[in-house]
């Protein structure tokens, strides 16, 4: 092997270090993302778990069918239900254990109308204006509209905190992955600087010496990119696995979007900071890249 063919090899950027360096560091960021996602997702399911209950004074089946399709006809109501006096006491013993017909024979609890609110709407403004909005229409006919509120305003203040501490983590992380990005794949580029001001000396334009190693960055970033999501399609699998509760709240579009996200992050960083080095390098004199 003669120098110069060796000095052309020890030219070449080693794209494995770079290819999986970049493949880390999105994969980091795609398990924060997932459990970003998931946080949101489990926040959701639990406020879409509250029931609310229209307590009823009348028992003429047309008015209850009217209020019943009157709520279900709403943007903000799920899954409504008529609940008798069987069911409400069924849906008592349930929630307490325990059986009352040893202590009663009658059954002193109300019909209601119960609905769940979409998770948009389960916060205290929006439940209140449903309840006035419910209790106007409907006053002669229902007698009250309950809910937990007391759990309403715990549960949306508790998302608020991790929302706002998952937001500072994001911003942070983000920062080190594009930083950490560009760190790596200058490192990889800085092997080439040589070749490259060869090119330019011998009259090569810097789009021609740029095109090759800007689809090259393209391809990396590709390759990065599927690495990092076949490693972590392997952990959310497993994580459901383990905790089957993560595939009752698991999106299938949330995760098409993380993945999709960590392609173009690694591309738009690996092709950026590539072309930044060439451009960098080629704009430097010939003795400052010894």
């Amino acid at each position: 092997m003669t120098e110069k063919t060796k000095s052309l090899k020890r030219s070449k950027p080693n794209y494995i270090y770079s290819i999986v360096g970049v493949a880390l560091v999105l994969l980091i960021l795609g398990i924060m993302g997932w459990l970003f996602l998931n946080l949101a997702q489990a926040g959701n399911a639990f406020k879409e778990d509250i029931r609310i209950s229209a307590y009823l004074r009348t028992n003429n089946k047309d008015s209850i069918t009217q209020i019943q399709k009157y709520i279900a006809s709403q943007p903000y109501a799920k899954n409504v239900e008529y609940i008798n006096k069987d069911k409400a006491k069924e849906i008592w013993n349930k929630d307490n254990n325990e059986d009352w017909n040893k202590i009663l024979s009658d059954n002193p609890l109300p019909e209601s109308i119960d609905f769940y609110a979409k998770a948009a709407y389960v916060n205290s403004d929006s439940l209140s204006k449903i309840s006035n909005n419910i209790m106007e229409l409907y006053s002669s006919q229902i007698t009250e509209l309950q809910y937990p509120s007391g759990l309403v305003n715990n549960l949306n203040e508790r998302a608020s905190k991790l929302g706002l501490i998952f937001l500072v983590v994001a911003i942070v992380l983000c920062v080190i992955v594009i930083v950490s990005i560009d760190t790596t794949i200058r490192l990889a580029m800085f092997s080439n600087r040589f070749l490259i001001k060869t090119m330019q000396m011998v009259g090569a334009t810097r789009g021609f010496i740029s095109r090759p190693m800007d689809i090259r960055a393209v391809i990396n970033g590709l390759i990065s990119a599927a690495i990092a999501i076949v490693v972590l399609f392997a952990l959310i699998e497993w994580a459901e696995s383990q905790f089957p509760q993560l595939k009752a709240i698991h999106s299938n579009m949330l995760t098409i979007i993380l993945f999709g996200g960590l392609i173009v992050l690694g591309v738009g960083i690996s092709l950026f900071s590539t072309h930044r080095s060439v451009i960098k390098y080629l704009k430097m004199k010939l003795d400052d890249l010894y």
